[in-house]
């Protein structure tokens, strides 16, 4: 009997959730790879005090104007920390939309699995309190 083997792991699903039988859901797979793009945009450096540089510096953006230019500047904190932070994808690139509409950026994360040839995308919101 052989044991069916994640080559990107496994773990807890964040957010955290239940399953029906009222244990904790796991992720694998290629979520698990969305969920830690997730974990590693929401995060910004300093907030683990063990370790300090983990994270993205998308919260040093929360109060800047919802232009063009902050949105070159976000496209460049998410290529860096996926960079340094995701070894198991390959980044294709990083598309950042203004939304004036509700002050925030949508960035789009497209990205291969490492050892994979699926093109996958992951989108993540974030909201800014400058003005247009």
């Amino acid at each position: 009997m052989s044991a069916h083997i994640d080559p990107y792991g496994r773990a807890a699903a964040f957010p955290p959730m239940f399953t029906d039988l009222g244990g904790l859901a796991e992720a694998a797979d290629v979520d698990i790879l969305d969920q830690s793009i997730r974990v590693v945009l929401g995060t910004s450096p300093g907030e683990r005090a063990m370790r300090p540089d983990f994270g993205c510096d998308l919260h040093s953006l929360a109060f800047a104007p919802n232009n063009p230019a902050t949105a070159n500047l976000a496209r460049l904190h998410v290529e860096s920390a996926l960079s340094t932070w995701e070894p198991r994808i390959d980044l294709v690139g990083v598309d950042v939309v203004n939304d004036v509409e509700v002050g925030a950026l949508v960035v789009t994360v497209r990205y291969h699995p490492r050892g994979g040839s699926a093109l996958l995308a992951t989108t993540f919101v974030f909201s800014l309190g400058g003005l247009p």
